[in-house]
């Protein structure tokens, strides 16, 4: 008789945490990785997912206080026992933020919170932090979102959870705003306000430096074109040693005051030279959408 064939262990990752904090973007990271995603899963049904024969070897289930059947010590209790009898490796990931920023989220967006619909958001916020305490005390993996932009919580899920460790070092190229913060995941900063601001010029502040008239501007600048080749030389050079000490992620981020016109074209235009020197980079631009709008649970997004 032949030897039985290797069987891969089904991966779980469960994910939880404070609405507003950012899980509904965390899942969407997931999926683009490859794991299976299903979220506000009910508690009771669980069993149903996870140890079962299935070809999704790697599901991540979304839950959260909104979730059917949700008792943060019968999730416990259950986890305990798929990974204590029935020998399933779980890892549970909490996604947290300090209530002044989810307050802030909420306000924002103007949604009401699920534990507090006639009553302060704040009320909620306080009261689910309560509820969630346990969760937070179990979890393998702690996220803290409050100074986090979209583009930082997708990079760091990108970090903790692509199914296999890169084969090569990912570079991404991003653009930001320094009205609102320097990124805190950016390796290499690159200001970028030394730059004539499109912003001022008549026809150019409601575009963007993906639009072509913001580009041929700023190249008009007597020292854009001298700054960005010091700019490319020098990470030309950083890469590959960056890649040779082991480094599996690099964050190269370009700011300018609103992070609508010089950095952005800055960054797409240091990707192009990045792509044509054999790396290939994730492009983002931090402030060309809403940030508040994006992590709050819920909301869809193209």
């Amino acid at each position: 008789m032949g030897e039985k064939p290797q069987v891969t262990p089904q991966r779980i990752l469960l994910v939880t945490g404070m609405l507003g904090a950012g899980k509904s973007t965390a899942l969407r990271e997931l999926e683009d990785l490859g794991w299976e995603s299903i979220d506000n899963f009910p508690i009771r049904l669980l069993d149903r997912l996870v140890g079962q024969d299935s070809d999704a070897f790697s599901l991540a289930i979304g839950f959260d206080c909104r979730t059917r059947g949700f008792v943060p010590s019968d999730v416990i209790d259950q986890v305990k026992h798929w990974v204590e009898e029935e020998n399933i490796p779980i890892t549970t990931l909490f996604l947290d933020c300090t209530g002044n920023e989810l307050e802030r989220r909420f306000n924002e967006t103007r949604r009401r919170h699920f534990l507090a619909q006639d009553l302060p958001v704040a009320s909620g916020i306080a009261a689910e932090r309560e509820l969630l305490a346990p969760l937070r005390r179990w979890a393998d993996v702690l996220i803290d979102t409050t100074d986090f932009t979209v583009n930082d919580l997708k990079q760091t899920i990108r970090e903790q959870f692509s199914q296999s460790a890169p084969q090569q070092m990912t570079v991404t190229v991003s653009s930001f705003g320094f009205s609102r913060g320097t990124p805190p995941t950016a390796d290499l900063v690159f200001d970028m306000r030394f730059l004539d601001n499109p912003h001022w010029q008549e026809g150019l502040r409601e575009q963007t430096g993906l639009d072509a008239p913001v580009g041929e501007f700023i190249e008009r600048n007597a020292v854009f074109a001298s700054s960005f080749e010091k700019i490319r030389s020098l990470l030309l050079e950083l890469l590959p040693h960056y890649a040779e000490q082991g480094k599996a992620y690099v964050n190269i981020a370009f700011g300018c005051t609103g992070g609508r016109h010089r950095s952005v074209y800055t960054a797409e235009k240091m990707a192009q030279v990045l792509r044509d020197a054999g790396f290939s980079p994730t492009v983002l631009h931090r402030n060309l959408g809403s940030r508040a709008a994006e992590l709050v649970e819920g909301t869809q997004h193209p």
